[in-house]
């Protein structure tokens, strides 16, 4: 009978260390979804407010998950301002003024270019992957999609701003299709939907984002990516503060 129960606690034992790798694997396919080995593409930016909206187009190029570069295109009075990220490192360089802008770790969470999203939510130096536990608190269906509900939670001393996400990855394709975003007291701070799932280059993916603030009523922020290639040949040097001053 101890040999049985034995056998039954180690099986137990087995399958919980099997489902929670399960789960951190449906994440990291889900994130790694948007990223490739790399990418360039071009997305908008629709920042809405109760009494105005205004929109940016940019240009992005990406190496992993610790390279990056925006241009910005339009409009006039933004045209040229790049943005580089190199590791948890960032910088601005605004030609109107000939001044590269290094971003100081107390500026992280401050918003960029005034949208919804913080200079943070660009550099991302935390992981979904390594810096959170994973576990599966249920399944719903968003926009038709059946999802897994995965509750994410801050690893102790890992360097991430949420003290828990709640995400909703679909079955089918492992789609990113919404977040939940709670500060380290509990409080829901902010609300990521994605949508309009399209082919993009060699993988289907949502093509639209929203960022929504728990408490700021008609405030959001759009991201619509009209086009994106995965896997283009970049290497680290292109993502230099030279670069910045000559990427068009």
């Amino acid at each position: 009978m101890t040999t049985k129960l034995t056998y039954l606690l180690i099986f137990w034992a087995v399958a919980l260390v099997a489902s929670a790798q399960d789960i951190k694997e449906i994440v990291r396919k889900s994130d790694e979804k948007f990223r490739g080995t790399s990418s360039y593409g071009t997305f908008s930016m629709t920042i809405e407010r109760p009494t105005w909206s205004r929109t940016i187009s940019m240009k992005s190029w990406a190496l992993g998950t610790e390279y990056s570069l925006i241009y910005v295109t339009a409009p006039a009075k933004e045209k040229g301002q790049v943005f580089l990220k190199r590791g948890n490192e960032m910088w601005n360089w605004v030609p109107s003024i000939e001044r590269m802008i290094k971003i100081p770790p107390s500026m992280m969470m401050q918003s960029w270019m005034g949208s919804d999203f913080t200079n943070d939510d660009l550099v991302r130096e935390s992981s979904i992957v390594k810096d959170y536990t994973h576990k599966l608190v249920g399944e719903e269906t968003v926009a038709d999609y059946p999802c897994y509900k995965i509750e994410l939670t801050a690893l102790e001393n890992a360097p991430v701003v949420w003290g828990k996400v709640l995400m909703w990855v679909s079955k089918k394709d492992y789609l990113w299709l919404k977040a939940e975003f709670y500060d380290e007291d509990g409080a829901l701070v902010n609300t990521e939907i994605l949508s309009d799932v399209k082919k993009m280059d060699d993988r289907v993916i949502p093509t639209r984002m929203e960022m929504i603030p728990a408490d700021k009523k008609g405030q959001k922020t759009i991201m619509i990516f009209e086009n994106t290639d995965f896997d283009v040949p970049l290497k680290e040097d292109f993502f230099s503060i030279q670069n910045m001053k000559k990427i068009k």
